[in-house]
């Protein structure tokens, strides 16, 4: 026999119990009783339910199965775009993280190219102080000339800039006070012998000292200027 269950009702199929008579043969011990299911306790068949009743109670249990399957379904539909919604979030930051240390990288590699561009160009001079004619003598404008060949472009404004201060492009200037000497006011003038024995007569020679000086000491002339600025000194 199978059963229709509503709200705590067991509701007997019609096609399960079909007579009076079959429903009188259980109560009377007849063996034909043993093909009907035994209703549970404190169940109610659709027997008992007055005939005019049936089709209300049949039509509510329908109603609330397909209520209940309705139900299960956005439920299910809910969890599943939760889920999806989920690895799609996951998805996105993941992608975004990878966007972001990408551009890092590129921005690092690209600084690093610079700086060693930079320090490159620093470094190296274009002409030698050896390169240049020796003169008894030579004018601002002849110094500045020589400075700019051996001076890397990038770098020769703060030069100037140093130069203008310590000297005013005077090769032969000395400080009374403290007996600095030349362009770049090196104290004591002669540690520039190791640019060139000429060092107190020829400007290139003071000019290859003090960008190696800076080079060595401050990273470069900008590195020498930045620190001038600060301090008044270098």
């Amino acid at each position: 026999m199978s059963r229709i269950s509503v709200r705590g009702f067991a509701v007997a199929s019609a096609t399960a119990v079909t007579t009076v008579g079959a429903v009188v043969g259980v109560a009377t011990g007849d063996p034909s009783s043993n093909d009907l299911e035994t209703t549970a306790s404190g169940a109610t068949l659709l027997t008992d339910i007055p005939v005019g009743d049936q089709a209300q109670v049949q039509s509510a249990s329908l109603t609330q199965q397909a209520d209940a399957i309705v139900h299960a379904a956005d439920a299910d539909a809910k969890r599943s775009a939760e889920e999806a919604a989920r690895l799609q979030a996951a998805e996105d930051a993941k992608s975004k993280k990878a966007e972001a240390e990408k551009a890092k990288a590129e921005a690092d590699a690209k600084a690093k190219a610079d700086r060693e561009a930079k320090d490159a160009a620093s470094r190296s001079a274009a002409r030698d102080a050896g390169d240049f004619e020796v003169k008894s003598s030579y004018t601002v404008a002849q110094v500045k000339a020589i400075a700019q060949q051996m001076v890397p472009s990038g770098q020769f404004q703060c030069f100037s800039n140093i130069i203008n201060q310590e000297s005013t492009w005077n090769y032969q200037a000395v400080n009374s006070s403290s007996g600095a000497y030349g362009l770049v006011q090196a104290l004591p003038g002669s540690k520039m012998a190791t640019a060139g024995a000429d060092w107190r007569t020829n400007p290139a020679t003071q000019i290859k000292w003090g960008l190696n000086y800076m080079n060595e000491r401050y990273g470069s002339p900008c590195g020498a200027w930045n620190f001038h600025q600060a301090n008044g000194w270098y």
